[in-house]
């Protein structure tokens, strides 16, 4: 597939049809190649996304929320055990590591419903 470009004879007429019609014309001649410049710079654009899409694995996009959240669960996790195994015994340290699992699962199934 070529590149789009306006040729050059386009180019040449433009300037040749603004000096024979003159200056009262010369916004409609100018405007009508810039017209064309423009569709060319968007076929070429298109193609280079097409292009793009094309070559591009189809990668899931990692933007590091995942860990973060991982990190700070663990970091919250502790001090949280310690204060409800200490204050509320077993039933108090079951509720909140499910509360912190709800969490990791809520994000994660988040995410798999925006990555489909």
């Amino acid at each position: 597939m070529s590149e789009p470009r306006v040729p050059r004879d386009d180019a040449e007429a433009a300037l040749h049809a603004r000096k024979e019609l003159g200056p009262d014309f010369e916004p409609a001649v100018v405007d009508s190649f810039v017209e064309r410049i423009d569709a060319a710079i968007e076929a070429r654009v298109a193609q280079e996304v097409s292009r793009a899409r094309k070559s591009a694995p189809a990668a899931r996009r990692d933007d590091g929320h995942a860990l973060a959240l991982a990190i700070v669960s663990m970091g919250v996790a502790i001090p949280v055990s310690g204060l409800a195994a200490h204050e509320a015994g077993l039933g108090g340290l079951i509720v909140a590591w499910i509360g912190i699992v709800m969490v990791n699962l809520a994000y994660a199934l988040g995410r798999l419903r925006r990555d489909d």
